[in-house]
C-alpha cells in the first residue's frame, strides 16, 4: 500500500515545495471563519457567505470517499524587487507577475494523481482542489504541518516563508497525518504596523483578522464599484492586489525563490501613464493568461484612476 511518505516524495518530484497529510474531517477552524464572515469581514465576495462558505465545514462535500488531503505549497517568490513606492509606476502583487497559477497548481496536482495511481495498484477515488474550491485551505495545511496561520493572516513556513500558492489533493486512500508545528510569529507585529489601510483588526479572543474591507488586494481585486474616497490615499500606487504584509515579515528575510519559469515576471510595476485609457480589447491582450484578469477591465481602470491620483503624494523609494 501506498504510504504518506511516499506521497510526499510524488509531490515533491511534482514540483511542489511543501507537501504535508492531513485527515479529511471538519476543521476546528470552521467555528472561527462563520465569526469571520458573520462580522462581515467578507465584504462583498458573496461566494464565502452563501451556500458555496457553507461547504467549507466539511471535506466530505466535495469527496464523500475521502479519507486523506494531501495539502501542497508552490513557491512563487522570484528575486525581483518588494513593493515599490514610484509615483509614475502601479504596482501589481507578485502573485499575479506571471501566468495563472490556478492552471500551474492544477497540472501539477493532475501529476500527482497519476503518479500515486501507478503506485498504489488500486482503485480509489480523488479530487483536485486549488483556491476556487470551498475548503479552508490554510487551516488543512497548518494540521499537514506545511506551516501556521501569521497574524497577516498568511501560512508561514518556517524554512521558507509564505510565498506560496496552496492546492489539496483529496484521496479516498487512509494515510498517516502529519503533526502541526507551532506557531512562531512571537510578539512580532510588522505586518499590524505596516498595514496602510489598518486591515488586519484584533478579535475578541486575543487573535488577528483581516478585514477584507479594508484590504488593498480585496479593493483593487474582488471589489465591484468603487473604493470608498477615504481609502484612497492609502492605496498608494497599487493597481493589482498588495504584499505589504508579507514583504515586512521577518520569516520573509531568507525566503527562496522560484526557478519556475510559469513565474517569470511579465508585468512588475507599469508605467500608469501607460495604463489611464487603456481600451478593454488591449487591457485583455496585455493581460491574458494573468491573474491580473480577475479584476475585470472596469476594474483596472479604475485601480489606475486611483493611483495617478496618488501620484503627487507618492514619494518614491
Amino acid at each position: 500500500m501506498t504510504t504518506a511518505e511516499q506521497v510526499k516524495q510524488m509531490a515533491h518530484a511534482c514540483g511542489f515545495e511543501l507537501a504535508g497529510v492531513a485527515p479529511a474531517v471538519p476543521s476546528p477552524d470552521f467555528e472561527r471563519y462563520q465569526a469571520w464572515r458573520a462580522a462581515g469581514f467578507a465584504g462583498e465576495m458573496s461566494y464565502l457567505t452563501d451556500r458555496r462558505g457553507d461547504m467549507r465545514g466539511d471535506p466530505l462535500t466535495l469527496l464523500p470517499e475521502a479519507q486523506t488531503i494531501i495539502c501542497v505549497g508552490k513557491l512563487y517568490n522570484t528575486p525581483h524587487p518588494h513593493t515599490i513606492q514610484n509615483p509614475e509606476r502601479g504596482w501589481i502583487s507578485r502573485y499575479a507577475w506571471g501566468a495563472d497559477y490556478h492552471e500551474v497548481l492544477r497540472t501539477g496536482l493532475t501529476n500527482l494523481v497519476a503518479r500515486i495511481a501507478e503506485a498504489h495498484g488500486e482503485p480509489f477515488y480523488s479530487k483536485i482542489c486549488v483556491d476556487t474550491a470551498p475548503l479552508l485551505e490554510r487551516s488543512y495545511a497548518v494540521r499537514a504541518g506545511l506551516g501556521w496561520i501569521g497574524r497577516n493572516t498568511c501560512l508561514i513556513n518556517q524554512q521558507q516563508g509564505s510565498w506560496f500558492f496552496l492546492g489539496e489533493l483529496l484521496l479516498s486512500i487512509p494515510l498517516t497525518p502529519d503533526d502541526p508545528v507551532p506557531n512562531r510569529c512571537g510578539t512580532c507585529t510588522r505586518c499590524i504596523d505596516a498595514c496602510p489601510t489598518e486591515a488586519l483588526v484584533p478579535t475578541e479572543q486575543g487573535e488577528w483578522s483581516l478585514d477584507a474591507r479594508r484590504c488593498i488586494s480585496y479593493l483593487t481585486i474582488e471589489k465591484r464599484g468603487d473604493i470608498p474616497d477615504e481609502i484612497h490615499a492609502e492605496i498608494g500606487n497599487h493597481i493589482f492586489g498588495c504584499d505589504i504584509c508579507q514583504d515586512v515579515c521577518p520569516w520573509n528575510r531568507r525566503a527562496p525563490v522560484t526557478g519556475d519559469p510559469a513565474f517569470a515576471p511579465l508585468e512588475i510595476a507599469p508605467r500608469l501613464e501607460d495604463l489611464r485609457d487603456l481600451a478593454e480589447g488591449d487591457f485583455k491582450n496585455r493581460f491574458r493568461n494573468s491573474p491580473v484578469l480577475r479584476t475585470k477591465h472596469a476594474g483596472f481602470s479604475r485601480n489606475v484612476a486611483v493611483a495617478l491620483t496618488n501620484a503627487s503624494s507618492i514619494k518614491e523609494i
